[in-house]
């Protein structure tokens, strides 16, 4: 506990600092589809997939699409609270902007990968877009800002050549419009890790998802993206300059990031809030963490010790909270559970640093450009 501790401070010591109270939530994965239903959840545990290992069980037991009542209860939250400047908390939402179109690819045999633009996914999970026009309304009203995480939440060139060599496991997920269960790989590449490498050849058709991914995003919610931030922290720092010449200005990074070279090999990068690459973007770094749905922690308390730890050193408090949080879909108590328990973060918040201040990331990142 006391080595967390010392930690703790210690990564908050460089970089960026301010003696503004600012907190920023960043909330990853919207968009994306994890589990389909709980029928398929208990069809697949029963096929024998690996469903539960490392903190993957949360995810497929509570996370999938956001529906309208998900996004309706969230914001509700939201609109409960104030800040000195008279502004409501702010999600960022890190968001996926495609799901793959599994209809296409079985009808090529496997042989070539198409993808659907989300709304299209939510189309088919829900028969409407009420759930979208609530992104949208999340968008105006400031609640929920979305930036880019990403095309899609997977690794499409493992993902494609397992299917093509019809690994057992990967075809029985797909076939229910599914690959979140914990794979096998050689290089051990997780699926849900988008960038990461099995061969630097790969980084071509990365550079293209990350362009064809900003491209859509843009159509979709009417604004370029300005924040990246990689799915799963695998990433290949070769890939920020296409980033950045298709507008994203800041870039998020583990303090200590492990960068993809392909074929199993990583570099130690060291990040620090503020810190500028070559291509001039800024790195956002987060240092406070809020997980509801992960059993076995007060995460109320566990987060209010992380804000006041970042502002003991001048800092924003960055919140890392993933959408699973606040997903009743499948499971309605998940989300009763997760509004609760930031009902009483954002209280706790307010009470403790009245002169706080919510920001997004990008405005966040627009402060330490300009050196306010």
């Amino acid at each position: 506990m006391i080595i967390h501790r010392l930690v703790r401070n210690l990564s908050n010591i460089p970089g960026w600092r301010t003696n503004r109270k600012i907190i920023v939530f960043e909330s990853d994965d919207w968009g994306s589809i994890r589990m389909p239903t709980r029928k398929v959840f208990n069809m697949l545990v029963n096929k024998g997939l690996d469903l539960a290992g490392g903190d993957s069980l949360r995810y497929n037991k509570y996370d999938t699409l956001a529906k309208a009542d998900d996004l309706a209860a969230l914001f509700a939250v939201l609109r409960q609270f104030k800040d000195r400047n008279v502004r409501h908390p702010a999600f960022t939402a890190i968001a996926l902007v495609a799901n793959p179109d599994f209809a296409r690819i079985a009808a090529a045999d496997y042989q070539a990968y198409y993808y659907e633009p989300f709304t299209t996914t939510l189309s088919r999970y829900y028969g409407n877009q009420s759930a979208y026009k609530l992104w949208l309304t999340g968008i105006k009203e400031k609640l929920f800002v979305p930036q880019f995480h990403g095309r899609e939440h997977l690794n499409v060139a493992v993902w494609i050549d397992a299917l093509q060599k019809k690994d057992k496991m990967t075809r029985e997920a797909f076939e229910y419009d599914f690959w979140g269960f914990n794979n096998q790989h050689k290089y051990n590449i997780s699926y849900q890790a988008a960038f990461d490498l099995a061969d630097p050849s790969e980084l071509a058709d990365q550079a293209e998802i990350i362009k064809s991914g900003l491209r859509l995003f843009t159509e979709l919610f009417g604004y370029n993206a300005t924040y990246f931030v990689p799915p799963n922290g695998p990433f290949n720092n070769s890939l920020e300059k296409t980033a950045a010449e298709n507008g994203i200005e800041y870039m998020s990074a583990a303090k200590i990031q492990q960068e993809a070279l392909g074929q199993g090999k990583t570099k130690k990068v060291f990040h620090y809030l503020g810190q500028q690459n070559n291509h001039g973007q800024v790195y956002i770094t987060r240092n406070a963490f809020f997980e509801p749905s992960q059993e076995g922690k007060d995460w109320v308390d566990s987060c209010l010790a992380d804000i006041a730890n970042a502002f003991r050193w001048h800092k924003p408090a960055v919140i890392s909270t993933h959408r699973v949080n606040y997903i009743g879909a499948l499971d309605e108590g998940n989300r009763t559970r997760g509004l609760q328990q930031l009902k009483q973060l954002l209280a706790g918040i307010i009470k403790k640093w009245p002169q706080v201040e919510f920001l997004t990331s990008s405005e966040l990142g627009n402060l330490i450009s300009i050196g306010e």
